[in-house]
């Protein structure tokens, strides 16, 4: 739906009233909106009049930063009920409780527009990792999502789990992350519908295209999630069976949810040779269904792709430009983390886990499989290839305990060890393990994550869990970027390397995702905004997090609110889990 509906739809909503609701909502239907009562509900007045006290909280002598990039001012915030009422100069103002904050930075809390916390907040719901940088919402959905299942699904989802043992308590998206809420978490959460979790639902992992019918029901299955609160449709096109998806299918569920005011953001379908091809097929899918399109952690994968990272910037601008709005975001370091599955043809995982595994043990594939592990391919992305060699490949994470001893080691080294090849050692371990095995992959130039972490349309997502170094968390090694994307980006290279401006910065971490995928009422302080809100020092706050020892917690964020209710004083968490599922744009009142 186009803006200009949905802001008279709003405008309605404000001037008559409860009263008005239903008329207004049929006005709405009228002109082809969708019912987006709540997403008024919680938009804030940029011009509202802040509301008289007593407040709950005032915040005294910040620096403020608002989210909208402009510069900085001295003032005070104040919170009510777990909104901002007032933001400025409040001397005098009657308020229950205040706090002192001696002028460090306030902002909107920070947005984690690419998160895999899905499991990791059922195991503990405080988020811990994220919290500390001052994230106070997660965006989930990177081509998996939580929902929709069905029994077979979750039958898999239960046969897979590793470190973290959970019941499969939902069948759709807007199940799980009510299921979310009602466990208690200490931040926001919200979601993508992923492409990959509707194609399995209806195709299994077969490489095929869907028929008429089955198109029909996974393109239901996205109406589905868009009225139950996800922000669109998420892809992830170097997997299977994600790979499998044409383009003309990611049209059609892109088609679906963008009615509702959903977008598309993607994993492209390649970040090494045929980076731009991948990049192309985004921007078509973004053409013809009208969707805001985002890349998924924007990257040149392998020295010999490095100089298209310019390339890319360029044809985004270029189609920027046009007023066709792509975006990106990033994790702001030079490896990026995923399983020994991408050294594989995809082709050669149809079928699922168990068809895959059985595969690799029969002579003729393995041998193909070996001999194709460090060549370069033709029809797909290989990143034990685009990552040089097996030292700059590093094991993080086993399911089988007997494996363990072996995280935090290269390829090359556990290779050594036994006397194999690395391409067998993959497929070895892979059989050993029977799961994908986490892996660490550096394949990128530092040059041109400071080239993408400079541009103004990039947000910024860890890729990673939100964590604590305490019980099933340690028996792996996540990317450090889990603990530090956000206060790396900020210390490094914003305050460090001047990548930014501290006022841009912090508009790309808040506003800019929020505008992107139509959140409401977030990443803004202002009046009738979400009280979501960070305090941090500009001049203390960095990351400690590293490749060898990554469960370290990053420091200078003092204090985080989500929703008016404080998580994080003094740098330690107080124990409050007030985050709440963050609805988009198609919401029509619950879970179906």
């Amino acid at each position: 739906m186009k803006h200009t509906k949905r802001s008279f739809g709003c405008a309605l909503l404000r001037a008559g009233g409860e009263a008005m609701t239903t008329r207004v909502l049929l006005r709405l239907l009228a002109l082809g909106a969708t019912m987006l009562f709540s997403a008024c509900e919680t938009a804030p007045s940029r011009d509202a009049a802040a509301a008289p006290g007593p407040y709950d909280l005032i915040l005294r002598n910040g620096t403020i930063y608002d989210g909208s990039g402009g510069r900085p001012f001295a003032g005070d915030v104040a919170i009510t009920q777990g909104r901002i009422v007032a933001v400025g100069s409040l001397p005098h103002a009657a308020t229950r409780a205040e706090m002192e904050m001696g002028g460090m930075a306030v902002a909107p809390g920070f947005i984690n527009m690419l998160s895999w916390a899905t499991i990791s907040l059922i195991e503990d719901g405080r988020a811990l990792s994220d919290v500390k940088q001052g994230v106070t919402l997660e965006v989930m959905g990177e081509g998996w999502s939580m929902g929709p299942l069905n029994p077979k699904m979750k039958d898999e989802m239960k046969r897979e789990q590793g470190d973290i043992r959970f019941d499969v308590a939902w069948t759709t998206l807007g199940e799980y992350l009510d299921h979310l809420q009602r466990r208690g978490i200490s931040v926001n959460v919200a979601s993508f519908i992923g492409a990959a979790t509707v194609r399995i639902h209806e195709l299994g992992h077969d490489n095929r295209a869907p028929n008429a019918e089955e198109l029909a029901r996974m393109q239901g299955l996205v109406r589905q999630a868009m009225e139950e609160g996800a922000l669109g449709v998420g892809s992830s096109l170097i997997y299977a069976p994600a790979f499998y998806a044409k383009t003309d299918e990611l049209k059609a569920l892109v088609a679906a949810a963008a009615p509702y005011g959903g977008g598309y953001i993607s994993h492209i379908r390649n970040e090494g040779d045929q980076f731009l091809e991948a990049l192309d097929e985004l921007i078509d899918i973004a053409h013809s269904t009208g969707a805001h399109a985002e890349v998924y952690h924007l990257k040149a994968a392998g020295r010999d792709n490095w100089h298209k990272m310019a390339q890319a910037i360029r044809k985004i601008e270029s189609v920027r430009a046009q007023d066709l709005p792509i975006t990106a975001d990033m994790y702001p370091y030079p490896a990026g983390a995923t399983g020994l599955d991408a050294c594989m043809d995809p082709e050669v995982k149809e079928g699922g886990t168990d068809t895959w595994i059985e595969r690799l043990r029969k002579p003729e594939v393995r041998k193909a499989v070996v001999e194709a592990m460090f060549r370069k391919p033709k029809t797909w992305e290989n990143i034990c290839y685009n990552s040089g060699s097996a030292d700059n490949i590093v094991l993080v994470g086993f399911k089988e305990e007997k494996l363990k001893p072996l995280t935090g080691k290269s390829l090359a080294e556990v290779a050594r060890m036994r006397g194999t090849s690395p391409a067998d050692t993959v497929v070895d371990l892979v059989i050993e393990d029977h799961t994908r095995v986490g892996t660490v992959f550096f394949q990128m130039s530092e040059d041109n994550v400071k080239l993408g972490l400079s541009q103004p349309w990039v947000s910024l997502g860890s890729d990673g869990e939100a964590l604590a170094p305490e019980g099933a968390f340690l028996k792996s090694n996540p990317h450090p970027r889990a603990y530090g994307t956000f206060a790396r980006f900020l210390g490094k290279y914003v305050r460090d390397e001047k990548v930014a401006t501290l006022a841009d910065a912090i508009r790309r971490l808040t506003s800019l995702p929020a505008e992107n995928f139509k959140l409401g009422g977030r990443g803004c302080l202002a009046p009738g905004c979400a009280a979501d809100v960070v305090v941090f020092d500009p001049a203390a706050i960095r990351d400690h997090a590293t490749f060898e020892k990554p469960h370290q917690y990053s420091t200078g964020v003092r204090h985080v609110f989500v929703n008016g209710v404080q998580v994080l004083k003094d740098g330690e968490h107080t124990g409050a889990k007030p985050g709440r599922v963050v609805r988009g744009p198609g919401w029509t009142g619950g879970s179906k």
